[in-house]
């Protein structure tokens, strides 16, 4: 039994928080979570006599400190991120506080928005023969990228991609895409509060990504599924060996 739990609620909707999730929110005596993008449904669940804070308006030391007052009375926590808190979650600062506290914890991994906008939109990222690899970025804004890691040094790569907290600048993502050498009919997916009751999915190619995304109002929360392949006219011929039944394995003479 660990003192605090890091639990991913997924990206809005109560029903993608997993069952582990929900047990322990259930359970502990402080849940706290980022109500900026964490719906309060998905904390419903606290047990009576528990206390629920919104983390959205504290500082990294107002949230540690919190938490370890919970510990020292004898008090378990849920810190409840949205997503995963693996991907732009800003844990390693908290665990590392833990850890000097001398405090336990426990993860607790979440549904990202870009897998549940994936779901939202009917698409898979990987396609035979067209691309097997994903990567999940964001634009440079606020907070710096690694110069290695640019985004239109990404796409020259010519894989899928997940791109997060870039709305804010479609055209930056649009022309980066491009100067990357993704071709301008190259298929996006735009997801914007996925997840959500207001969610909002709409598929465009990549030469009017800026302006579909402008026209539809995704300033924030939005992420951008950017699928090489997929508006080809023979990419629904490509199919998985999984199922083939000339591709023989252990499970299948």
């Amino acid at each position: 039994m660990a003192d605090v739990y890091f639990i991913g609620a997924g990206p809005g909707d109560p029903e993608l928080l997993t069952v582990k999730g929900r047990r322990l929110i259930g359970q502990v005596d402080l849940v706290l979570y980022a109500g900026s993008l964490v719906p309060v449904e998905v904390v419903a669940g606290a047990k009576p006599g528990a206390r629920v804070a919104d983390s959205a308006p504290m500082t990294l030391a107002e949230t540690h400190e919190l938490m370890a007052e919970t510990v020292a009375s004898g008090g378990t926590v849920a810190r409840v991120h949205t997503g995963d808190p693996s991907l732009f979650g800003a844990i390693r600062e908290q665990m590392a506080l833990l850890d000097a506290a001398g405090i336990s914890y426990e993860v607790v991994p979440g549904v990202t928005a870009g897998f549940a906008a994936a779901a939202a939109a009917k698409r898979s990222y990987t396609v035979p023969e067209v691309t097997q690899t994903l990567i999940f970025t964001r634009m440079a804004g606020k907070t710096p990228v690694p110069e290695g890691e640019a985004l239109r040094g990404l796409a020259a790569h010519g894989a899928a991609m997940c791109i997060y907290l870039s709305a804010g600048d479609p055209e930056g993502v649009q022309r980066e895409l491009l100067a990357g050498g993704l071709d301008a009919a190259t298929l996006v997916v735009m997801a914007c509060r996925v997840g959500w009751p207001d969610e909002k999915v709409v598929e465009t190619e990549l030469g009017a990504l800026a302006q579909a995304a402008r026209e539809n109002g995704f300033t924030r929360q939005t992420v951008f599924l950017v699928l090489p392949g997929q508006g080809r006219e023979d990419a629904g011929t490509a199919r998985s060996l999984l199922y083939d039944e000339r591709f023989k394995h252990m499970y299948r003479a």
